[in-house]
């Protein structure tokens, strides 16, 4: 049946009930016009369909998928071709699974170290992000399912994400946060897109006009559905006039009954009604139809395979001193580390992956030509110190040739609903470290994390493989690096400072109560870093080889930039060219350099080949906040190739006539931002950027709807204060056992809205109003109106069902 004809037979009624999902996964549907339901899975590195009742959480267990490394892993790869592949792996077990909708890829910046989701995020670089997100949407999309990125936009920290507002202006906003999505959306051509709980400069980003229609759909023309994340809607008739198309889980009717009630008001018009209807009726049928062809099976092996070549193609060999890796055949190796044992492969929340099998270096050492003299645990990965342990890992490190250590963060440092609260690797792991380099000093450190970690410690190992999240194969792969059968080439997707307190957003993350200030700017990651010469840990885009490679030749035209690229060395391998762009000088403030292109390129040992990376759109540009628009400044721009942002090999001129005739700062007022020294910008100055006051976010009076829970610690209401004191010991309970609660974090994190929103229809918006009566210490009057909405929601609601049956 036409969509046309479809809209014009619903009623009003099934039109209102139709943007709002029907369950935890599923959108709602309706027999009588043959309208199905599709199904909604996370799934950014593996598919999490539950296999009872739904649950946003993941506390129910799901049906076994490959597990997949994570993005923050792939991202190291800079491999287009290989994020395509992957993502054609997870499109087809979606499909198998009977899944319409996968819910990824992520590509939120990595504004710092310390947000807890980082492993599910791309990168620090807006462009890097764009490309590998883009490279996931096709593959995923070429198995007849939507992919879903997310989360737009400007969501950088787990801390009270659904009750904050990202304050920033307008050129930090595109050239920073929408940069990736816009690549997405274009080079990818999602069938969905999913906005994000905080607010963006006081609007929240699912209500929010600017982004989801002047920038996505009229600028990037985005063409189809927004779905908001799980319990991420405030105002769902706002909602909808922004054209967001589904709200999901299950509000239950109450949404339905709001849309009505806006239509009456006219607050909301039909024509926005329908055309929000009629966008997901394209896509619920489209998918439904494509649905009709798909496979029954997938190869678990193939894929497992896959996600093998995916881990070995994205770990970073930070270190190799000595040339000690790869090791010699019979090399006497101990193996220690509770990692070793039990890998920590993937991320915890809403996209941890029930493995269709797992590997760990204990299975697999025995497949390599090793003399494995032991394999011990060596700490506890709660972080408490153990004598015996530690007695047992330095008598196997002092008999070993070369020790391999397993080592890294906890599932409790990484995690949805949850913010890192120091870079730091738990302190027991490198006491253990620095013991074992008193008895041996042959340390090869296989580092396990999502994100970026300080490393103090990292002259104790003489050699340092960084396998991020690896994922299920990820054992294997790093054998196969360490024993030589694969030659490392992955790059670093971020910077890896020498301490926190050196990275650009540290006095300004996360937010101070309702706010968070973006006064970094522009200047986030290595273009903070390389700008104010601040010296770091490891550089962005760094990775060391088994050979080495060598660039000659530099050519720069308009259209782009050739070079040749040769291995000198020994071993075949892969190297990433790294295109940069900067303009010494410049009138409009900017980092000294900007990732604008990038290669991997596989070459034989002796091989040389010619290089070519084109310019785009992006190339030059910047955001004028004068003349609302892209332009490019006029001057000679430095065109740099390199192996990493420090590593510069070659450098031309291109001098470009520009299109600004209206420049938009004064630098008098703006000193520090051109000076790239943004750690303590003042008030006075961020205004100036910003081309308005600083809005307050400070908690005062009563709480509202809006609030997070967490803050009944200001509640007037003495009941209030004891469910919040409750609340946060189980919360710290869960964190002292070394894995992380999720029900109780995101409770903890979640706005009183958010009841109404994730229960499916049994508690409405007049009933969450009266709890925030009760917690502002009208306790009975409150709970009048609580009670009062509970049986008027069960009669709207069961009216509205009759209605929509009777239909």
């Amino acid at each position: 049946m036409e969509i046309k004809k479809l809209l014009q037979e619903m009623t009003t009624e099934e039109k209102a009930a139709f943007l709002s999902g029907k369950n935890v996964w599923q959108t709602r549907d309706f027999k009588r016009l043959g309208i199905p339901s599709i199904f909604c899975s996370d799934g950014p590195h593996g598919i999490r369909k539950q296999a009872g009742a739904g649950d946003h959480l993941g506390l129910n267990a799901s049906l076994p998928a490959t597990c997949f490394p994570t993005a923050a892993t792939i991202a190291n790869s800079w491999d287009e071709e290989l994020g395509e592949e992957l993502g054609a792996a997870l499109g087809e077990e979606a499909s198998v699974q009977d899944v319409n909708v996968l819910l990824g890829p992520g590509l939120n910046i990595k504004r710092s170290p310390l947000c807890g989701r980082n492993f599910e995020y791309f990168s620090e670089d807006p462009y890097l992000s764009g490309k590998m997100a883009a490279s996931y949407i096709r593959g995923i999309q070429s198995q007849g399912v939507y992919a879903c990125p997310k989360h737009f936009a400007v969501n950088s920290q787990e801390l009270r994400r659904m009750a904050m507002d990202s304050v920033l202006d307008e050129r930090t906003l595109r050239e920073i946060y929408l940069t990736g999505f816009e690549i997405a959306v274009k080079e990818g051509h999602p069938g969905s897109i999913m906005s994000s709980y905080n607010e963006v400069n006081g609007v929240y980003a699912n209500e929010n006009k600017h982004l989801l229609q002047d920038i996505l759909r009229k600028e990037w023309g985005f063409d189809g559905i927004v779905i908001t994340d799980w319990g991420g809607s405030n105002d769902h008739v706002r909602g909808v006039a922004a054209g967001s198309n589904l709200e999901m889980p299950a509000p239950g009717l109450d949404s339905a009954r709001e849309i009505l009630q806006a239509l009456k008001e006219k607050k909301l018009t039909m024509e926005e009604l329908d055309s929000c209807v009629e966008d997901l009726l394209k896509a619920v049928m489209t998918l439904s139809a494509k649905a009709k062809n798909k496979k029954t099976s997938f190869s678990k092996e193939e894929h497992h395979e896959l996600a093998k070549k995916a881990a070995e193609q994205s770990a970073v060999l930070l270190k190799n001193i000595d040339n000690i890796l790869p090791l010699a055949p019979g090399t006497k190796v101990a193996v220690i580390g509770d990692f070793a044992v039990e890998p920590r492969y993937q991320g915890a929340g809403s996209s941890m992956v029930n493995p269709t099998k797992l590997e760990t270096m204990e299975q697999v050492m025995r497949n390599y030509d090793l003399e494995v003299v032991g394999i011990c645990r060596g700490y506890q990965r709660s972080g408490e110190e153990d004598a015996v342990m530690k007695k047992e890992a330095l008598d196997l490190a002092a008999n070993a040739d070369v020790v391999i250590y397993c080592f890294g963060l906890d599932e409790l440092s990484e995690s949805e609903g949850l913010d890192r609260p120091h870079m730091r690797i738990p302190q027991n792991q490198i006491e253990l470290l620095k013991a074992i380099v008193q008895v041996n000093e042959n340390v090869t450190g296989i580092l396990s994390a999502g994100a970026a970690v300080e490393m103090p410690w990292h002259n104790c190992c003489k050699a340092i493989l960084h396998g991020y999240l690896y994922g299920q194969a990820g054992a294997g792969a790093m054998m196969n690096i360490l024993t030589g059968k694969v030659n490392p080439s992955g790059h670093l997707n971020e910077t890896y400072p020498l301490s926190y307190e050196d990275t650009p957003a540290f006095r300004y993350f996360p937010s101070a109560q309702r706010i968070s200030q973006y006064r970094e700017s522009i200047y986030i990651g290595y273009r903070y870093f390389a700008t104010g010469k601040v010296k770091v840990q490891y550089p962005f885009g760094y990775g060391l080889s088994y050979t080495t490679f060598e660039y000659s030749n530099i050519k720069a035209t308009e259209k782009g930039v050739e070079f040749t690229l040769t291995n000198t060395g020994k071993y075949d391998g892969a190297e990433v060219a790294q295109l940069y762009v900067g303009l010494p000088n410049a009138i409009v403030f900017r980092p000294e350099k900007e990732l604008k292109g990038f290669k991997k390129v596989f070459l034989k040992s002796g091989e040389s080949r010619q290089i070519f990376i084109p310019f785009d759109d992006k190339t030059f540009r910047y955001w004028n906040v004068k003349t609302n628009r892209w332009e490019t400044e006029m001057g000679t721009y430095h065109i740099m190739i390199g192996s990493n942002v420090e590593d510069i090999c070659l450098e031309a001129e291109l001098s470009l006539e520009g299109t600004t005739k209206e420049y938009p700062y004064n630098p008098a007022k703006l000193p520090y931002y051109y000076t790239g020294i943004i750690q303590q910008i003042s008030d006075q100055e961020f205004e100036e950027l910003l081309g308005r006051p600083i809005p307050s976010g400070k908690w005062s009076g009563d709480l509202d709807r809006n609030d997070a829970i967490c803050q009944m610690y200001y509640a007037k209401s003495r009941l209030a204060r004891f469910i919040y004191k409750c609340l946060t010991y189980l919360k710290k309970k869960s964190e002292e056992k070394g894995k992380p609660d999720l029900n109780i974090l995101f409770i903890y994190n979640m706005p009183f809205r958010g009841i109404a929103k994730m229960t499916n229809g049994a508690v409405s918006r007049e009933m969450v109003d009266g709890m925030v009566m009760a917690v502002n210490g009208h306790l009975f009057r409150g709970l009048k109106k609580i009670i009062g909405g509970f049986f008027a929601n069960i009669r709207a609601n069961k009216m509205y069902e009759e209605k929509l049956k009777n239909e």
